[in-house]
């Protein structure tokens, strides 16, 4: 059975170079809510998740809610395994696949192809996964000829609808999105969309950050509100973004 468990988890992020005076102020106005220090070697220190206690299972999707800087890409990023807590234990247990930046890995010398082993591999895939499932994912893309032929000389149209089929091809127990990935062509949109919720229904627990009310209530049933790097509430949807939203009128 999949879940994710964390206990007690905080995450700090090191500011090497403070350079601006718009910076400046913000990391102030952070710094009287108490979310900045320095380490032994004087340097600044961001809290971007402060004791953070949460368990997640089989049939949980959950969408991230806050404002910017709430610290939802953060743990985005700690669930993935990107940034590891500074302090604080998390469990996992499935197959976990972050699609938070799909065009991550990919290479602008290597075909096409190529760039869909490359992406695959990354993502977890097996050889043989790939190889089973590669023609399928160069069909889906509809580049053709194209496949064959370096990254470099693509569109950024084109490079998207590679990286998004590959991306989606994966078989997640877990699934962390940071924002629905879009593909901007009309034309693949449907396709697109409909391989979306695929992916998300094959997976045992989706975990979404996204500033769109309607995504968010279209594919989650459960909520998490961040606030300031803490979690300000865990619930139904529909009860949890009603009270945010009820925050946010109240300023």
């Amino acid at each position: 059975m999949s879940v994710i468990r964390l206990h007690n988890v905080c995450v700090d992020l090191p500011v090497f170079e403070l350079s601006g005076r718009s910076l400046k102020m913000h990391l102030a106005r952070l710094g009287r809510r108490g979310r900045i220090g320095k380490d032994n070697d004087g340097v600044v220190i961001v809290r971007a998740l402060d004791d953070l206690t949460l368990t997640l299972q089989e049939g949980d999707r959950v969408g991230l809610i806050g404002r910017n800087g709430a610290g939802k890409s953060t743990l985005l990023r700690v669930l993935a395994g990107i940034y590891a807590p500074t302090a604080g234990q998390i469990y996992s247990r499935g197959r976990i696949v972050p699609l938070l930046d799909i065009a991550l890995g990919m290479d602008e010398l290597s075909t096409g192809r190529q760039n869909l082993r490359l992406r695959g591999l990354l993502l977890g895939m097996s050889n043989a996964e790939i190889r089973r499932k590669i023609e399928e994912i160069a069909a889906f893309t509809e580049l053709g000829d194209h496949l064959d032929l370096p990254l470099r000389t693509y569109s950024s149209g084109m490079r998207l609808r590679l990286a998004f089929a590959v991306s989606t091809a994966v078989d997640a127990d877990i699934l962390l999105l940071d924002e629905v990935i879009g593909v901007g062509d009309a034309s693949f949109m449907k396709k697109a969309e409909g391989r979306m919720l695929d992916l998300q229904s094959r997976a045992k627990i989706v975990v979404l950050a996204s500033h769109s009310d309607t995504v968010i209530h279209q594919m989650c049933n459960k909520a998490l509100w961040m606030d300031r790097g803490r979690i300000r509430e865990f619930g139904p949807m529909d009860e949890v973004a009603a009270r945010y939203a009820a925050a946010q009128s109240a300023g």
